[in-house]
């Protein structure tokens, strides 16, 4: 394999997608660290998006003991997610590239794109157990650049007490007009419907994909009908009352705070709020985001992916793809979904997941019909076209435009 040229420019369009492409979903925040190669070869380096996770951590352990398993050291670094890709890019410029990887999903096609990366042929990593919906995430151009850790995604919580009072049976939810009769019923009994994340970000864009892509709506035509149909539903649900006008604002985390109050009937949120819906000491229940005519719509992938970035030193891929298999070996993986409250990436583990908490058996679904944000070879040009979608939420909702117009604008933007 010919090493990564150094002196080399990194694209426009990867410093770019950076700025956007960094996580929708919740990792926590904590300290900052640096993490350089050691020059003694027993040692590898390992940066991750896990900063919470200190030494003596589950997660931290499995690295040391991935490591003892190959016979090397682990220096290992967690580092704010939007952190990570930036310091990722510079540490290729300066040939002291991590020797392993743990990255937000939508950012493996920059760093691929950039030429960071190695593909799975080049380190010879399985990726055949893998549920393609969720590897796709991680391909750019044929090419496979890791393979997922694990997958969270979205998915409508309800709170059985207000659907109770309001007489729903949530059962009867099983589209978008069921949805919005169920939400009319529990405007009428008094209670509130539903809140979200329509801010405009990168979360706003997340939030918005489940119900853009449940219309049969594809990202490279903003402005269809069908791309309509979605901004003009949740516009009609802000009109009737049925969600506040807080959405505008609202990031997944106050979004979440509006659920937890106990007077909303559905919150959509992530698999990532499981320990706080407990701990609010809500009557819940979870159920997949039903597309516009029936079924499971595609919700975004949220969760990180296993890479191998490009060494000037090739002989340290032996070693590498030693500690990328123990990591994802179907016993680790198990144990780390779990630390992290993810769904596993294969259909074995998931299954394993599900006989032991059956209150994952709808995050199992969701995830099975979710998608990447960079799938379809989107690669680089998701940011931009996210970036013109959340706009063009943002101008339905606040009522500047109409959902056809903030689309046909964001359309001409994109192109």
């Amino acid at each position: 394999m010919n090493s990564f040229s150094r002196g080399r420019r990194l694209t426009a369009a990867a410093l770019t997608a950076l700025a956007v492409a960094t996580s929708a979903t919740a990792c926590g925040s904590g300290s900052k660290g640096t993490g350089t190669k050691a020059a003694d070869d027993g040692t590898y380096t390992v940066w991750d998006p896990y900063p919470q996770f200190a030494k003596g951590s589950a997660w931290v352990k499995l690295l040391d003991d991935c490591g003892a398993k190959a016979g090397v050291k682990i220096k290992r670094t967690g580092f704010d997610t939007s952190d990570l890709a930036n310091k990722t890019l510079l540490a290729a410029q300066q040939d002291n590239s991590p020797d392993l990887l743990i990255v937000d999903n939508p950012v493996v096609s920059t760093l691929a794109e950039a030429g960071v990366l190695t593909t799975t042929d080049d380190n010879k990593l399985d990726t055949s157990k893998v549920d393609p919906n969720l590897l796709a995430a991680g391909q750019v151009g044929g090419k496979t650049y890791g393979t997922p850790i694990g997958a969270n995604t979205l998915a409508l919580y309800y709170n059985k007490k207000v659907l109770k009072e309001a007489g729903v049976d949530v059962a009867s939810v099983k589209d978008w007009p069921s949805l919005t009769a169920a939400l009319a019923k529990v405007d009428k009994a008094g209670k509130k419907g539903i809140t979200f994340s329509a801010i405009g970000t990168e979360e706003g864009s997340f939030q918005f994909l489940p119900w853009f892509w449940g219309s049969g709506a594809k990202l490279t035509e903003l402005d269809s009908p069908a791309a309509v149909s979605a901004l003009s539903l949740w516009k009609g649900w802000l009109d009737k009352g049925y969600a506040p006008n807080s959405v505008l604002n609202n990031t997944q985390t106050t979004s979440w705070q509006e659920f937890a109050t106990g007077e909303y009937a559905f919150a959509e949120n992530g698999t990532w709020q499981l320990a706080g819906v407990k701990k609010a000491g809500l009557d819940y229940g979870v159920l997949p985001i039903p597309a516009s005519g029936g079924g499971n719509a595609a919700a975004p992938t949220g969760g990180e992916f296993v890479t191998v970035p490009v060494q000037s030193d090739t002989g340290r891929y032996t070693t590498t793809q030693k500690l990328t298999t123990c990591l994802t070996s179907t016993q680790n993986l198990y144990e780390t979904d779990t630390t992290l409250s993810y769904v596993a990436p294969t259909t074995e583990i998931q299954d394993k997941q599900v006989a032991a908490d059956p209150e994952l058996k709808p995050w199992v679904e969701a995830v099975r019909s979710a998608k990447g944000r960079t799938s379809d070879d989107l690669g680089t040009k998701y940011p931009k076209i996210s970036e013109q979608m959340w706009k063009a939420v943002q101008s339905a909702l606040s009522g500047s435009k109409s959902p056809k117009d903030a689309l046909t604008a964001a359309q001409s933007a994109v192109k």
